[in-house]
C-alpha cells in the first residue's frame, strides 16, 4: 500500500521483463485475481481493509499455483511462520534492496519453471499412457485409484464418473484381479515380484481375455507406496487357440474312422480268414498293424487334449482307496512283465489314505508309469 515501494518494485521488476500489475489493497487484488492469473504475488502482510494473511489463503484457494513472497515490515518469526502455513513460499523484509528483491523474484520464477516442467511432463505421460492399447492401473497404498487409462477402464466395462481417488473396487469387479493387487501390497521389502494371471471379463460383444501382470511400487526406502497393473487383450490369441483345437479335434477324427477300419482288415488276414499267411508275411502284417496302433492311440491323445482345452473332459472327482488301485495295476500288468522277465512286486509298509482324485486318471498315470518300466 505504500506507493514509493510500488513503484520501485514495478521499475525493478521490468527491468527483469516482468509484466507487472498493482493494487494498493486486498480487495483490489482479489478482485483482479477474478480476471487474471498471475504467476508471482508479492504480498504486503499490513495493508488498510483487509490484511496480507486473510488475503494469503484466499489467493491459494483461487490459484494454488501461483507463488506468494510476502512483504512485511514486521519480519517476526511468528509473522513468517503463520505465512508460511497459509501457503507463502518465501518472505522479504521490509526495507530490502533491488538485489534482495531480485533474488527472491529469481528463487520463485525458478519454482515455478519447475512446476510447469512437472505439470508439463504429467501430462505428456498422461497423454502417452492413455494411447496406449494395453490398460494400466496405478494405485496408492490404500488401494486409491492413482490413474487408469482410457484402455483399462474399457477392459472393465466401466463408463461412469472420474475414478481418481476412487477405491479399486468400485471400478474392479473380478476377484482373480482384486486378489493380486492386495498380494502385492502385502509384499515384504525384500520381495519384488510380478504377478501374472490370465482373467475373463464378460462384455456386451462376448468374452473377453486379458493377461495381466501386477507390480509393486516402492519408495527410496523400498516400501510398498502403490501397485502397477497392466492388461493385454488376449482375446484374439485364445479364439485362434480355439480354432486349432476344433481342427485338430476334427482331423483326428476324421483320420481314426479309416484307421479303425485298415486295423480291422489287417486283423483278419493275419487271422487266416482271408487266405493262407506265409510267415514273413505274417511279421510284415504284425509291424504295419502295430505302427497304425501307435498312431491310433496318438489320435486318441490328441482328441483327449482337444477336449480338455475345450473344458469338455470333465474331472470329477472321489476319494480313491490307492491300495487297492496299485494291487489292481500290479495284478494287470504282470502277465505283459512276465513276457519280458520283469516281476512286479507292491509293498505297502503303512497303510495309505485315500486321495481326493479322478480315478480314470490316476489309473492312467500308473499305468504308463509301469509300461514305460518294463519297455525300457
Amino acid at each position: 500500500d505504500e506507493d514509493r515501494i510500488q513503484r520501485a518494485c514495478q521499475r525493478l521488476l521490468k527491468e527483469e521483463g516482468c509484466e507487472v500489475h498493482m493494487a494498493d489493497d486486498g480487495v483490489k487484488g482479489l478482485a483482479m485475481l477474478d480476471e487474471h492469473h498471475f504467476d508471482i504475488i508479492l504480498l504486503d502482510l499490513m495493508m488498510p481493509g483487509i490484511s496480507g494473511l486473510d488475503v494469503l489463503p484466499q489467493v491459494k484457494t483461487r490459484h494454488p499455483d501461483t507463488v506468494v513472497i510476502v512483504v512485511t515490515g514486521y519480519a517476526t518469526i511468528e509473522h513468517s511462520i503463520e505465512a508460511m502455513k497459509k501457503g507463502a513460499f518465501d518472505f522479504i523484509p521490509k526495507p530490502f534492496t533491488p538485489d534482495q528483491l531480485r533474488a527472491v523474484v529469481e528463487k520463485s520464477l525458478q519454482y515455478t519453471n519447475a512446476l510447469q516442467d512437472i505439470a508439463e511432463s504429467k501430462s505428456r505421460l498422461r497423454v502417452m499412457v492413455n494411447r496406449l492399447s494395453e490398460g494400466v492401473l496405478t494405485t496408492d497404498s490404500n488401494k486409491l485409484i492413482v490413474q487408469a487409462n482410457r484402455a483399462f477402464l474399457h477392459m472393465m466395462g466401466y463408463h461412469g464418473e472420474d475414478v481418481i481417488g476412487r477405491n479399486v473396487s468400485s471400478v474392479i469387479d473380478n476377484e482373480e484381479l482384486l486378489g493380486a493387487i492386495n498380494e502385492t501390497l502385502t509384499m515384504t521389502p525384500e520381495t519384488f515380484a510380478e504377478l501374472t494371471s490370465e482373467i475373463s471379463i464378460a462384455h456386451e460383444d462376448g468374452e473377453k481375455y486379458y493377461s495381466s501382470r501386477c507390480s509393486p511400487f516402492r519408495s527410496k526406502s523400498g516400501s510398498n507406496i502403490g501397485t502397477i497393473t497392466v492388461l493385454h487383450d488376449i482375446t484374439a490369441v485364445k479364439k485362434m487357440d480355439q480354432m486349432k483345437s476344433d481342427f485338430v479335434s476334427m482331423v483326428s477324427h476324421e483320420i481314426r474312422s479309416p484307421m479303425n477300419s485298415l486295423l480291422m482288415q489287417l486283423k483278419i488276414i493275419m487271422d487266416g480268414l482271408a487266405g493262407e499267411v506265409t510267415e514273413k508275411q505274417l511279421e510284415i502284417l504284425e509291424r504295419a498293424s502295430g505302427k497304425i496302433l501307435n498312431l491310433n492311440n496318438l489320435v486318441t491323445e490328441l482328441l483327449d487334449l482337444s477336449r480338455i482345452e475345450s473344458g469338455l473332459i470333465g474331472h470329477e472327482k472321489e476319494m480313491v482307496n490307492m491300495e487297492q488301485l496299485l494291487a489292481d495295476q500290479q495284478k494287470f500288468h504282470t502277465p505283459y512283465g512276465k513276457e519280458n522277465n520283469i516281476s512286479i512286486n507292491l509293498e505297502i509298509t503303512e497303510p495309505l489314505p485315500p486321495i481326493l482324485a479322478n480315478h480314470q486318471n490316476i489309473e492312467e498315470i500308473f499305468a504308463n508309469l509301469i509300461t514305460n518300466a518294463i519297455k525300457y
